[in-house]
């Protein structure tokens, strides 16, 4: 009963000192500077609409960047989107807010008393950029006397991709993409060699994680035939960007899959 009695006192000790631990390890909110960012604020040196404060959350113009959720926290804005950005606080009074970017420069901003400012923010909902439309090919093709009817679909879906990037102002933004799921059949006569759905996972053993996330499926196109199979170029494209992973797919005709990059 006495170890008994000593376990549980260690045990409440034990909890107690955790407890303690974890409430000195959260940061309190400054919610007397985060009211004061309400409003629209300027760029101090070209006069543009850069951002909305409603609340705790950022809007910006360009319809294509996602509302981003924030924080300020001792001095330090904190934003909270996909990812987690923090810029040291300079100076902030009622029209005038000034911090670091992610390069290390000040910028400053000044709070608008233009009402027509506000028309800069009349659509709410950012636009996703991406085709949303099915595209469906259909080819014949031979080899060695037989012929070989390979047909594609692309068909958009509602799957979101994120692709991180900076304005004008330094300052890290959330664009949104809707990802496509490509289908590939292949027949030979009745007989049916291959039927699949290719999502952007199917690639992940040779697209880098970092890359992959931010790619969109964004077509696979018939490319010739020989002995080895159908082959065809899948590209994998990064939103608003000329960069992109064209990976060369093979389909055998056992249906077999087989890929690699392209050099």
């Amino acid at each position: 009963m006495k170890y008994f009695v000593t376990l549980l006192l260690l045990v409440s000790v034990f909890a107690g000192c955790k407890q303690n631990i974890k409430k000195e390890s959260v940061q309190e909110e400054n919610k007397k500077a985060k009211a004061l960012l309400e409003g629209i604020w300027k760029d101090s040196d070209e006069d543009n609409v850069a951002f909305l404060v409603k609340g705790d959350t950022i809007y910006y113009p360009d319809s294509t960047s996602q509302p981003v959720y924030f924080e300020i926290i001792d001095d330090t804005l904190v934003l909270k989107g996909n990812s987690i950005s923090k810029y040291p606080i300079i100076r902030q009074e009622a029209h005038l807010f000034e911090f670091k970017n992610q390069s290390d420069d000040i910028v400053k901003f000044i709070k608008s008393e233009d009402p027509n400012d506000s028309l800069e923010f009349i659509r709410q909902s950012p636009n996703v950029l991406n085709q949303r439309i099915v595209i469906k090919r259909d080819t014949i093709i031979s080899h060695s006397d037989k012929k070989y009817h390979c047909y594609v679909q692309i068909n958009p879906t509602t799957y979101k991709v994120f692709r991180t990037s900076y304005n004008s102002e330094g300052i890290e933004v959330e664009n949104v993409y809707y990802d496509n799921i490509i289908h590939i059949s292949i027949f030979s006569g009745a007989n049916k060699i291959f039927s699949k759905d290719f999502y952007k996972k199917d690639f992940n053993t040779i697209v880098p994680d970092n890359m992959l996330k931010q790619c969109i499926l964004s077509d696979i196109v018939l490319d010739y035939i020989d002995g080895s199979g159908v082959h065809y170029n899948t590209q994998l494209a990064l939103p608003d960007s000329p960069s992109s992973f064209i990976v060369k797919l093979t389909i055998s005709y056992q249906g077999k899959i087989s890929m690699h990059v392209a050099k």
